[in-house]
């Protein structure tokens, strides 16, 4: 497929800047695949739109404040750095904006910097100096690395909101961002409603949100994301199975993690490791039955993966809907719930 067969729908004024309170309250448009009718809902009535058996499977991955500003110390121009991945000795791979250099020493404070090591198309490389740990650096210093679609700097509400109520394995620079619309009252209804819950962790890195810039969508290659699939969770799928009943994955990063656990042998199997995933029209789903997201931006992974489980011409359907009725869109906006 064509990189213009995404071109899907989109209204700039419909992006949500924080997200609804309480985060149930966030609308949920439902997409009936064998009815092929849209219905709208609130992510609040997900108890009376599931079935009791069903079996929601979460990501618990936790948003690092991997958003550092400093200088180079150069010039004293001001940057930002966003902390992607631990090399180990010191070693980290990094985002950064503008011209940099072999050589090039970034200042974060008086004691702390980073030096780069590798600047080219494959990405950044530092070496970060340092008397405490980066993860202590961050912990002083880091804010949440929000979208840039977002417009906005990051507040302090932020490290709240762009966390899931899920969230406990620390690792990811974007948040999973389907769970964050679940709160503990609606978690207490879906149990009581017989709903189970399972979990998987990956940890979003630059691999979910890199743009795709290749013509031909197939020649597009995934970037690797850390993700575990363990074994209470791939026993919790096998007797949902077995019950006739539905495996609902809570994003994009869940259905990746959980269709990677299962490429080889067809059904999920404990897998930890690295996914390089990329799911597009055509795809054989093997583990997942219904899905649950938000709406995603225009030519990205995330759309085309929605798309090959919904189909392009049901999830555009959606998006023009999504639109006409005002929904808000992107992080912390409203959801799909794909049947």
């Amino acid at each position: 497929m064509q990189l213009s067969d995404f071109d899907f729908p989109f209204d700039p004024a419909l992006v949500a800047s924080q997200p609804v309170i309480p985060r149930d309250r966030a609308r949920l448009l439902l997409l009936d695949r064998k009815k092929h009718q849209l219905v709208h809902h609130h992510v609040s009535d997900l108890p009376e739109l599931l079935e009791p058996g069903d079996l929601l499977v979460v990501n618990d991955t936790k948003v690092v404040a991997a958003r550092v500003s400093g200088t180079k110390r150069s010039t004293g121009t001001p940057v930002e750095v966003l902390f992607v991945k631990d090399l180990g000795d010191g070693v980290w791979e990094i985002m950064v904006k503008g011209t940099f250099h072999v050589g090039q020493v970034i200042e974060f404070d008086g004691q702390s910097r980073a030096t780069i090591l590798k600047r080219d198309a494959t990405g950044t490389q530092v070496k970060v100096e340092s008397p405490i740990s980066v993860a202590q650096l961050l912990r002083a210093r880091g804010v949440m690395p929000l979208p840039p679609y977002l417009e906005r700097a990051s507040t302090q509400e932020d490290h709240l909101w762009y966390q899931t109520v899920f969230a406990k394995s620390e690792g990811a620079i974007a948040a999973p961002t389907a769970g964050l619309h679940f709160t503990p009252e609606l978690l207490s209804r879906l149990d009581a409603s017989a709903i189970r819950m399972a979990m998987v962790t990956l940890h979003v890195g630059p691999g979910t949100f890199m743009p795709v810039v290749t013509e031909r969508i197939e020649d597009h290659r995934m970037g690797e994301e850390v993700f575990e699939v363990g074994e209470e969770t791939v026993k919790a799928i096998g007797q949902t199975k077995h019950a006739g009943r539905r495996v609902v994955a809570v994003g994009t990063t869940v259905v990746r993690s959980l269709e990677t656990a299962a490429r080889e042998k067809g059904r999920v199997v404990p897998t930890s490791g690295g996914s390089r995933l990329f799911i597009t029209p055509g795809f054989q789903f093997n583990v997942v039955d219904a899905l649950m997201t938000n709406f995603h931006l225009p030519r990205t992974t995330l759309l085309m993966l929605v798309s090959a489980f919904a189909g392009v011409g049901m999830v555009r359907r959606a998006y023009e809907e999504a639109i006409r009725e005002r929904y808000r869109f992107y992080s912390y906006g409203d959801a799909m719930l794909i049947l």
